[in-house]
């Protein structure tokens, strides 16, 4: 009956305005959402099976609901190192628990990021979720594997310990007086027998050095360490006795032909023009001037060969020590014996001040001392119909049939959005849209309720016809 179809599509259009009005709702609630994709009813309509000069039967109308997954936000820059947004398409892959993790354990994904660290270091999102990557390796390499969710882990900054790196390089900048007067010790001076190393003015041993250089270096563990390289004017024009020591002495342990601490010894020598002469100069290898110390674990030295000592239980160490570069290297000029610069690398042991993360997402630790160390890279999934995905609690989703299978990228490659630090993605959500839609549902549903009024008016004229 015509009556009665029109009744049931009134009740189907309050369904579906119903349905409408719940999508606007949480729109509207979800403004401020991170990440949020906005939702949207569709209507279509419903049509009954009547042939052209049949008595016409409504049909109604239902309603989809669509969320827009592949809308992006607009970008919001804050403070917070660790929070994430992704410039492009993909998502960020997340679980509900931190460890433990088996291939059973459902993933998720997300374009809400952000993350902040837990009690136990993990980057976790406002809706509890841990952000997963791959973690570098011993060998401080991150391997990506594309199609594996399992190798995949939380990423997690508290395992990442306090960090040193030892010095294995320096640039010494200094002058030394070309009219520096020929000490009156010059004549007993052996490097051997009576060296700059022994020099102890109580003790009234060893020769005084002309001038000194100390320079700073850190060892295996970030322990600090002294080097001395000291000279003494020799009477052969342009040429200098050099001695390159530990100090104190005791930190190192020598071979035959070394005492005192002493690492190298024997000549610099500079060009008329005072200018370092390599060729002549015999303290260093010009080619490869490097002091190797053994470890405080090896045997004793071979002659000329010095380990750290065993009290330290240290690694072994190598440290270039650059005479002829760095600003000006070492010179010999006419003015007062004077170092301009002492630049080495290498640093003593630091803590974990921050986590930066960069557009293509690795996790960067940074300490106190100067160090950065890469820890993880930021995985990104892509499907190839976002709008097929299954949302979940927690601003999150879960792959369907209509999405299709995930593929784990690297940030920024194949067709994968790149990371965008201390950036949020904004809501989809336009409240001006949603005030309006908020109007005309409500006037839809009016005007549906209004159907079924009036088709009860029209029942009630009909059974009246029985009195």
């Amino acid at each position: 009956m015509s009556i009665n179809s029109a009744m049931l599509a009134g009740v189907s259009g309050l369904v579906a305005n119903s349905s409408a009005l719940a999508a606007i709702s949480d729109n509207i609630s979800n403004v401020n959402t991170v990440g949020y994709k906005r939702s949207q009813a569709n209507f279509q309509t419903l049509v009954s099976g009547n042939s052209r000069n049949a008595t016409y039967a409504a049909g109604g109308v239902t309603a989809q609901t669509r969320q827009y997954v592949t809308q992006q936000g607009l970008p919001q820059s804050t403070s917070n190192t660790t929070d994430l947004a992704i410039s492009g398409s993909g998502f960020f892959v997340v679980t509900e628990k931190p460890e433990d993790l088996q291939s059973s354990d459902a993933r998720a994904f997300t374009r809400a990021g952000s993350f902040q660290l837990d009690n136990l270091g993990y980057l976790k999102n406002e809706a509890g979720l841990y952000l997963q990557g791959w973690l570098v390796d011993d060998q401080g390499v991150i391997t990506t594997d594309p199609s594996d969710l399992s190798r995949l882990s939380s990423i997690n900054v508290s395992n990442v310990g306090g960090a040193a790196e030892p010095t294995t390089r320096v640039a010494i900048s200094a002058n030394l007086k070309s009219s520096q007067a020929v000490s009156a010790e010059l004549p007993g001076y052996n490097a051997a027998t009576n060296s700059m190393a022994m020099y102890d003015a109580e003790l009234g041993t060893g020769v005084k050095p002309d001038f000194s250089i100390q320079i700073p270096a850190s060892d295996s563990k970030g322990g600090k360490r002294t080097l001395q390289v000291d000279f003494l004017k020799s009477n052969v024009p342009n040429q200098w006795y050099a001695e390159i020591r530990a100090v104190p002495a005791s930190d190192v342990v020598t071979g035959a032909g070394l005492s005192n601490g002493q690492l190298k010894t024997g000549i610099v020598a500079f060009t008329p023009d005072g200018r370092l002469d390599s060729s002549a100069t015999t303290l260093l290898d010009a080619d490869d001037p490097v002091l190797n110390f053994g470890a405080s674990a090896d045997g004793a030295p071979g002659a000329g060969e010095a380990n750290w000592a065993t009290g330290l239980g240290i690694d072994d160490q190598e440290i270039r020590i650059d005479i002829a570069g760095g600003a000006g290297g070492l010179t010999q000029y006419d003015s007062p014996s004077i170092v301009q610069a002492v630049n080495t690398n290498g640093t003593a042991f630091g803590n974990l001040t921050n986590v930066e993360i960069d557009e293509d997402g690795f996790v960067t630790a940074i300490f106190d001392n100067g160090i950065s160390r890469q820890i993880a890279q930021v995985a990104i999934a892509t499907f190839a119909n976002p709008d097929g995905l299954k949302a979940t609690n927690g601003n999150a989703y879960r792959v369907t049939m209509e999405s299709g299978t995930y593929s784990l990228k690297a940030a920024g490659t194949g067709g994968a959005g790149a990371i965008a630090p201390s950036t949020l993605e904004a809501s989809t959500v336009d409240l001006s849209s949603e005030f309006t839609g908020l109007i005309i549902t409500q006037r839809a549903y009016s005007a549906s309720s209004k159907i079924i009024s009036t088709a009860d008016q029209m029942l009630e004229e009909l059974l009246s016809i029985k009195r």
